[in-house]
């Protein structure tokens, strides 16, 4: 029986992560992971690298590429007459894209020396997995510690099941032959935004039908304002409060019965996306066989340093309550595998970054504003508009703002929230700064270069105290 000191299960941005930094700290790893990659051979990088964050993103990039050049390309005296879209070759760069990045972590792998094993994994007890091959074949391996990495799944809904045929998930939207005529999204959060925007750009009549009266809720209210407003201009047809009862295909259409103002209303679409959320992936752990505390929700437990009920288990990521994003999985993963090794770690999830990268990308860190109302904090708040930016304008990307929020005392930045232009690369001097605990003083004495996109977010501190120099 093979014996490791840390065996992880699940290779996705958490996963390898933590296999990877686990190795770098001397202890002996494997990490089993079951994907099947679109070839049909096992591959590594779990939801983010093969169907999530990835592709979706390289697809994002092909098709603002496509909406640049029929709206922005003669503002720059650039006229290139008609435009030709060649999906395959579209989708086959992402395609590219999603093999080079799965084939490095498998060279990382290799160069770490942690051994890798395909196949799903099951908690068997005393520090024991059962692991079943993708012929069948099942054998049983020890670890001192187990890291259990498995993410998450696509909600399911009963009223619209997904035979990635005409209903899809977020994995058969990016995956389409032809750009569907008439497009259907349920689900107004950050994938079905991106995935609608995608498949607008490139030609679709997009409907989103979102069940919840407000429009990303859980981003600030100012900035939620302005992309609806940006969505809408483009071209998506946003309906909040409208619940979808029923779906029905027939003649490669379906059809979508919703409820909106009480009001019984049908819509016929070519293609519909379900993207009402994600799950944890921890059905099939034999987490009641062996103890393993898991809610309702089908989240595990763990305490402040990952430690599930089990000895020796910990669990970190999406199966883990708080937010399901790539990085923080990561960051879960380094920490994880450094208090294994009998270090210190804290991931302080106050100060996760969020970003939604539609056009314009909208990105933000900390408290909103309604947030602090709420809880009867006091703040300040500057904003300075990208229609003032010098390299904004120069761009044609005027849309959108940067808000700082500090505390009204202490000045301490309570909140940075973005919409704009490559506001994703932005959101890391925001971080790095309420990180350090800076005041919106000290963004504001802080030089920027010019003229720059940075130059938005050090006006809006500068507004804080009423005294931007632009505006």
């Amino acid at each position: 029986m093979d014996s490791y000191q840390v065996l992880v299960i699940g290779a996705g941005p958490g996963g390898y992560v933590a296999a990877i930094r686990a190795a770098q700290l001397g202890q002996t790893v494997a990490c089993v992971d079951r994907w099947i990659g679109a070839e049909g051979e096992p591959t590594l990088g779990g939801t983010c690298l093969n169907v999530g964050c990835i592709p979706s993103k390289a697809l994002l990039d092909s098709s603002e590429q496509v909406h640049r050049a029929e709206h922005q390309f003669k503002a720059h005296g650039i006229n290139i007459g008609s435009i030709d879209v060649d999906l395959a070759t579209m989708v086959g760069r992402k395609n590219k894209i999603v093999k080079q990045l799965t084939g490095g972590i498998a060279g990382l792998f290799k160069k770490n020396k942690i051994t890798r094993i395909e196949g799903s994994a099951q908690l068997a007890g005393d520090h024991q997995v059962t692991i079943t091959a993708h012929d069948g074949t099942e054998t049983t391996v020890t670890a001192e510690n187990i890291i259990i990495a498995t993410g998450s799944s696509p909600v399911d809904i009963p009223v619209a099941k997904v035979d990635n045929d005409c209903i899809v998930d977020n994995s058969g939207a990016l995956n389409f032959d032809s750009i569907p005529q008439r497009l259907g999204v349920i689900g107004a959060g950050v994938i079905g935004l991106e995935l609608g925007s995608v498949w607008n750009r490139l030609g679709a009549e997009v409907t989103v039908l979102e069940a919840l009266p407000d429009f990303l809720a859980v981003a600030d209210q100012q900035v939620s304002k302005d992309a609806a407003k940006a969505m809408k201009s483009q071209g998506l047809d946003i309906r909040l409060g409208a619940k979808v009862t029923a779906t029905r295909v027939a003649d490669n259409t379906v059809m979508v019965t919703y409820i909106s103002d009480d009001t019984e209303q049908q819509l016929e679409f070519d293609k519909l996306i379900v993207a009402v959320g994600r799950r944890p992936n921890t059905v099939g752990l034999g987490a009641e066989s062996v103890g393993l505390n898991v809610s309702d929700r089908g989240f595990i437990e763990v305490d402040h340093e990952f430690r599930t009920s089990l000895p020796g288990v910990y669990a970190i990521g999406d199966v883990v309550a708080g937010p399901m994003l790539a990085h923080r999985a990561s960051e879960d993963g380094v920490a994880v595998a450094e208090i294994i090794a009998g270090q210190s770690a804290h991931v302080d999830y106050d100060l996760m970054p969020w970003v939604i990268y539609t056009w314009p990308e909208i990105a933000w860190v900390g408290k909103t504003e309604q947030a602090l109302k709420e809880e009867g904090v006091e703040y300040r708040a500057g904003s300075f508009p990208f229609a003032a930016s010098g390299r904004a304008r120069a761009m044609e990307e005027g849309q959108g703002f940067v808000k700082v929020i500090s505390d009204a005392h202490s000045d301490r930045i309570l909140g940075v929230h973005m919409i704009g232009p490559y506001v994703s690369e932005m959101i890391g001097e925001a971080v790095v700064a309420m990180e350090f605990a800076a005041s919106a003083e000290d963004l504001a004495r802080t030089i920027h270069a010019h003229p720059t996109l940075s130059e938005a977010l050090h006006e809006a501190a500068l507004a804080v105290d009423k005294r931007a120099l632009h505006i």
